[in-house]
């Protein structure tokens, strides 16, 4: 058994939650505590209701999330919100989340970790948004479908690409999540292959007219790294278990 007043500020250390800024709202660090005592950590990239009722099933559990409770300013306590919060609270589950101070870890971070996974070494800082580089890039000499093939097997799913850049890539940026319509800034950075999860549609013309091979791999898919790569971690250091909660969204 581990207590909760422990664990939250060595996760506020390890993750660097307050170094940061980040999305309006997203709240980094506790969000819901409970009783005190750890049993059990989950680890998940949403803090949805799926997941909530799954963590809920062993009790004094830790979830820790990527995305987390509260986003886009107060609301109600109604419909899935309620249902969210009655659950966890009746299950006394303690929800801690991480969200940019996660994608960007040097160690635990999603995009760290999705590169490794895709065989790349020695990052360099990459797409700097308010004063913080959300990104990392490399530099390779690999052919387009090389590259591909990589991120595919590496997020074990199919990817798309917008071909707009060179067959033989150089320097690839890698953002993990939704940086599809930063396109025109990775291009200004000087890299030719941009890896992120998702974006909106112009993005494929975007990428054309840019010249930058653009790879979506999947928002949820790009985001499962880091959560478990801290959950891990969290249960060596306390001896406790620990499971990933898979729910994917297909996007």
């Amino acid at each position: 058994m581990a207590f909760l007043r422990d664990i939250v500020p060595y996760l506020d250390h390890l993750l660097n939650i307050h170094k940061f800024r980040d999305a309006p709202d997203a709240y980094n660090g506790l969000q819901l505590e409970n009783s005190g005592k750890i049993e059990k950590i989950a680890a998940a990239v949403d803090a949805c209701e799926a997941v909530i009722d799954h963590a809920v099933q062993v009790e004094h559990t830790l979830l820790l999330v990527h995305h987390g409770l509260f986003w886009g300013g107060n609301k109600r306590w109604i419909g899935a919100t309620y249902r969210r919060l009655h659950s966890s609270i009746s299950g006394d589950l303690a929800i801690y989340s991480a969200h940019l101070p996660l994608d960007i870890h040097p160690i635990y971070g999603n995009n760290v970790l999705l590169a490794q996974t895709c065989g790349f070494t020695r990052f360099q800082p990459f797409l700097e948004i308010l004063g913080t580089h959300v990104g990392i890039r490399v530099r390779v000499r690999l052919s387009r479908a090389d590259v591909l093939s990589r991120v595919a097997e590496a997020v074990c799913g199919g990817v798309h690409l917008a071909p707009g850049g060179p067959e033989t890539c150089r320097h690839i940026g890698i953002v993990s999540g939704s940086a599809g319509s930063r396109i025109a800034q990775a291009a200004a950075d000087g890299v030719d292959t941009l890896i992120t999860g998702e974006g909106a549609h112009w993005t494929y013309v975007a990428a054309e007219e840019c010249r930058v091979n653009l790879i979506y791999a999947g928002h949820y898919a790009t985001e499962t790294f880091g959560i478990q790569s801290v959950a891990k971690h969290l249960s060596e250091h306390l001896r406790l278990p620990w499971e990933f909660i898979d729910h994917p969204t297909g996007r």
